[in-house]
C-alpha cells in the first residue's frame, strides 16, 4: 500500500511537470477577445456542458472573515458576499465539452480569459478599487501568473446593473442638457454684464459678416482668426458655418449660451463630443427656426448614439456570461459558491443581503449547475471510488483521471475500469492533437505528428497551460464530471445530442446544490432556496460530533490580547459550572465564541457581566470573570451581533477594531427574554416608587 502511495505521489508530480507544460490552453486578452468570443459562441451552442473556474486576488479581507466552524449559513453568505465585493477576478476559465458519437469521446475547448476591471465608461464615482491578499498573490505568482498580461491586456467589463446605471445616467444627462438649453443665466456682477455684452457684439459681427459675404471668407478671418487668444475658430459643422469656442471657462460658456439664445434666433449654441471624448462648444448659424431645432435634435441624437456605443463596447467580458446564460447549458464548477458570488457581483449586479435572494437570482441566470465537490461527497458510488481521498480539485483529478503512466506501468498491478475519453482540440486543429484522456484509466496519447509539428503550427493564442490557471482548472473540473457521470452509470455511447444532460435522472438529485459552508456541510438548493445539512461529511469533522447550537453562543471581544482560550473557559466554568461550556472557538487574538451547554446560560452570563461592569466593589475585583474583563473594554453579545458586524462593508484586521468601527458602543448586549423584561419592568417600578418616596420625604422636612 505504501509502495503504491509513493508511486502515486511521484507520478502525480511528473504528470504536472510533463502534461501541464504541453497542455493546449487558449489565452484570451483584449487583442484576440472578439475572435475568441465568436469561436466560443459556436462551441457553447454545441456543448453538452460547460466547466468554469475563477482566479481571484484574495479570499478573506480580514482573518476573522475566513470560514469558521461557528459560521451559521447566513453569516457564511455574508462573508462570501464581502469577499466577492472586495476582491477582483483576474482569470476566468471556460471550457465547453461536447460529446462526439463518431470519436466516442468528449471534445474540450479550454479558454483562459484574462480580465481586469478597467473603467472605460465615465461615471460619477471614482475608479474601481479592489483588495489584494498577499497569500493569494503569492500563490498566483508561484504558478507563474502573468500579471502584466492581466493589467495591460485584461478584458474589462460592465455588469448588467452597471450598464443599466450608465444608460440611466445618460438619459438624465440628456434631459439636463435640454433643460439647460432652456434656462437663462442671471447676470449678478458687472463682470458678467460686460462679458455678455462683448460676446453679443462679437457674435453679431460674425453673423453679419456671414450675411454680407456669401462666400463666407475674408471678413470672418479678419475679425476672428486674428484674435491673439484663438478663442474663436471658423469651421463648418453639419454643412453649416460655425464658431468653435476655445479657452472659455464653464461659466463663460453658459453666458455665451444665454446670449445666443436671447439675442440671436438664427444662431444655436451646441455641445458636441470630439474624437478624444472631450466636448467641444460651437455656435452654429442656421437658416431658420426649424433648421435650428433640427440641428439641436441631430446633435443630441449623435451624443446619445455615441454614448450608447461606448457603453455597449464597455460590456467586454460580460458577453461571455451572457452567452452562458442565454444558452442555458449545464454549468460545472468545483466548490463554486464563491465563484458564482463573484459572477453575480461582477457581471450581474450587487449581491443581495440574504442568501435566499442570491440563489434565486443565480438560478434565474443559470438554471442548471452541478458542483463536483458536492457530487463526490454525497454520492455513495463516487465516495467509494474516491476511497477517502481528498476532494480538492487537483486530488480529485488525480484520483479519477490518472495519466498514462498509471495504466502502462505493469509493476503497479493496478487495474482500471473502462472510462470516458476526452479529446483536446484547438481551432482548426493547429496542434494536430489527438490527446485522448482515458478518465480513471486513462491516458493522454500524444501522436508523433504532434511532437514533430508542434513548433511549426502553434497558434499565438494557444499557449501551454499550467495547474491553477483558470482555463486549465476548468478543464480538470469538466474531466472530473465526465468520469463521475460514467461511474454513475451514464452510458455516453447511448447518449443523444438532443438530450439535456442536466435533466438526466442520475444527476437530478445532485443538480443545483451548492455548499454554503464547506466546513459545516450546509448545502443550499438553488431551485428552492431550501437548506440541508450534509451529515455524511462529518467523518472528517471531529469537532462537529457534538454539534453547534447558535442560540447557545456568546460572542466576547476586546479582552486582553494575551488572554488564552483555556483561561477563558476556566473562568467561565468556575462561575457557571464545569459542564457549562461545551466549546470555544477563537476568531482572532481579540475575540472568541463561547458555546454554553444551555441557552439559558447565555442570558445568565451576559447579565453577570453587565453587573460586574457596573460594580467597583471588592467582590467584583475578586470575581472569576474579572480576568476576562480586565482592561475595561471587554464586550459581549449573542450570536446575532456577530451577524450584524459581518454585514458591514468595513473590514478591520482585528475583530475588536471592526466592532468599534461598525459603531457598537455598549459593552454588553443582553438577550431580550420575556422573563428578563418583566423583571426589569418590576425593578424600574420599584426604583421609581423609591425615588418618589425620597422626594416626598425631602419636601416634608
Amino acid at each position: 500500500m505504501r509502495k503504491h502511495q509513493w508511486l502515486r505521489t511521484t507520478l502525480s508530480r511528473a504528470y504536472y511537470c510533463s502534461f501541464s507544460s504541453s497542455f493546449p490552453l487558449k489565452h484570451v486578452t483584449q487583442s484576440n477577445f472578439e475572435s475568441a468570443v465568436a469561436d466560443l459562441k459556436t462551441h457553447l451552442k454545441a456543448a453538452d456542458f460547460v466547466a468554469i473556474d475563477l482566479e481571484m486576488t484574495g479570499v478573506a479581507s480580514a482573518p476573522w472573515r475566513e470560514s469558521l466552524e461557528f459560521d451559521r449559513f447566513d453569516v457564511k453568505y455574508l462573508k462570501v458576499k464581502d469577499s466577492a465585493e472586495k476582491f477582483a477576478v483576474v482569470q476566468f476559465g471556460v471550457c465547453p465539452f461536447r460529446w462526439d458519437p463518431l470519436r466516442l469521446s468528449f471534445i474540450a475547448h479550454p479558454h483562459n480569459f484574462y480580465i481586469f476591471p478597467r473603467q472605460e465608461v465615465p461615471t460619477d464615482s471614482s475608479s474601481c478599487e479592489f483588495l489584494c491578499q498577499t497569500t493569494s498573490m503569492d500563490f498566483l505568482a508561484k504558478y507563474h501568473f502573468d500579471f502584466n498580461a492581466c493589467i495591460r491586456q485584461g478584458v474589462s467589463y460592465l455588469s448588467r446593473w452597471q450598464e443599466d446605471e450608465a444608460l440611466r445616467r445618460l438619459n438624465l444627462r440628456y434631459e439636463d442638457e435640454l433643460s439647460e438649453q432652456a434656462r437663462d443665466v442671471p447676470l449678478f456682477s458687472i463682470t458678467d454684464i460686460l462679458f455678455s455684452e462683448r460676446m453679443k457684439n462679437r457674435l453679431r459681427e460674425w453673423r453679419d459678416g456671414l450675411l454680407k459675404d456669401t462666400s463666407g471668407g475674408s471678413q470672418l478671418e479678419g475679425s476672428f482668426l486674428n484674435d491673439s487668444n484663438q478663442q474663436f475658430q471658423n469651421i463648418f459643422y453639419k454643412m453649416r458655418p460655425a464658431l468653435s469656442l476655445n479657452g472659455f471657462t464653464s461659466h463663460q460658456r453658459r453666458l455665451i449660451q444665454s446670449v445666443t439664445k436671447k439675442h440671436f434666433k438664427d444662431l444655436a449654441f451646441v455641445r458636441v463630443e470630439g474624437e478624444s471624448s472631450c466636448s467641444q462648444q460651437l455656435v452654429v448659424y442656421t437658416d431658420s427656426e426649424s433648421d435650428r431645432d433640427l440641428l439641436k435634435k441631430e446633435v443630441m441624437d449623435d451624443y446619445r448614439r455615441q454614448a450608447e456605443m461606448k457603453i455597449k463596447a464597455a460590456i467586454g467580458f460580460r458577453h461571455v456570461i451572457d452567452l452562458l446564460s442565454s444558452e442555458k447549458k449545464l454549468i460545472i464548477g468545483h466548490n463554486c459558491f464563491l465563484d458564482l458570488a463573484h459572477v453575480h457581483s461582477k457581471f450581474l449586479g450587487p449581491l443581495p443581503l440574504e442568501a435566499e435572494e442570491f440563489v434565486h437570482s443565480v438560478n434565474k441566470c443559470f438554471p442548471y449547475i452541478i458542483d463536483t465537490k458536492i457530487l463526490l461527497n454525497t454520492n455513495n458510488i463516487l465516495k467509494q471510488r474516491m476511497n477517502k481521498s481528498k476532494t480538492s480539485l487537483s486530488s480529485a483529478f488525480l484520483s479519477l483521471c490518472p495519466q498514462i503512466a498509471f495504466a502502462s506501468n505493469e509493476s503497479c498491478n493496478l487495474t482500471f475500469s473502462s472510462s470516458v475519453k476526452v479529446e483536446i482540440t484547438s481551432k482548426k486543429d493547429f496542434w494536430g492533437i489527438n490527446v485522448l484522456m482515458h478518465l480513471l484509466g486513462a491516458c493522454f496519447v500524444f501522436k508523433s505528428k504532434f511532437c514533430s509539428s508542434k513548433s511549426q503550427h502553434k497558434s499565438s493564442s494557444w499557449i501551454s497551460g499550467v495547474k491553477h490557471e483558470a482555463g486549465y482548472d476548468a478543464f480538470m473540473t469538466g474531466c472530473i464530471f465526465a468520469q463521475a457521470c460514467n461511474l454513475l452509470g451514464i452510458d455516453f455511447k447511448l447518449y443523444s445530442p438532443s438530450e439535456n444532460l442536466a435533466c438526466n435522472e442520475r444527476l437530478q438529485k445532485h443538480a443545483n446544490l451548492l455548499y454554503l459552508s464547506w466546513i459545516n456541510g450546509d448545502i443550499i438548493d438553488l431551485s428552492t432556496g431550501h437548506r440541508t445539512a450534509e451529515s455524511l461529511r462529518c467523518r472528517d469533522l471531529k469537532k462537529w460530533q457534538t454539534g453547534i447550537l447558535f442560540e447557545n453562543i456568546v460572542l466576547i471581544w476586546g479582552f486582553p490580547s494575551d488572554l488564552k482560550t483555556a483561561v477563558i473557559k476556566d473562568r467561565i466554568s468556575k462561575v457557571f459550572g464545569p459542564t457549562s461550556v461545551t466549546s470555544i472557538c477563537r476568531l482572532d487574538e481579540t475575540a472568541v465564541f463561547v458555546q454554553f451547554s444551555k441557552s439559558k446560560l447565555v442570558a445568565d452570563f451576559l447579565l453577570v457581566k453587565e453587573t460586574l461592569d457596573r460594580s467597583n466593589d471588592a467582590f467584583s475585583v475578586l470575581h472569576p470573570l474579572s480576568t476576562i474583563l480586565e482592561g475595561g473594554s471587554t464586550c459581549a453579545a449573542s450570536y446575532e451581533t456577530y451577524k450584524d458586524i459581518c454585514s458591514s462593508p468595513l473590514s478591520k484586521v482585528l475583530f475588536a477594531d471592526q466592532a468599534q468601527a461598525v459603531g457598537i458602543r455598549w459593552k454588553t448586549k443582553l438577550v431580550e427574554r420575556k422573563e428578563e423584561i418583566e423583571i426589569e419592568e418590576q425593578d424600574n417600578f420599584r426604583e421609581e416608587n423609591a425615588a418618589n418616596t425620597i422626594s416626598v420625604y425631602v419636601e416634608q422636612n
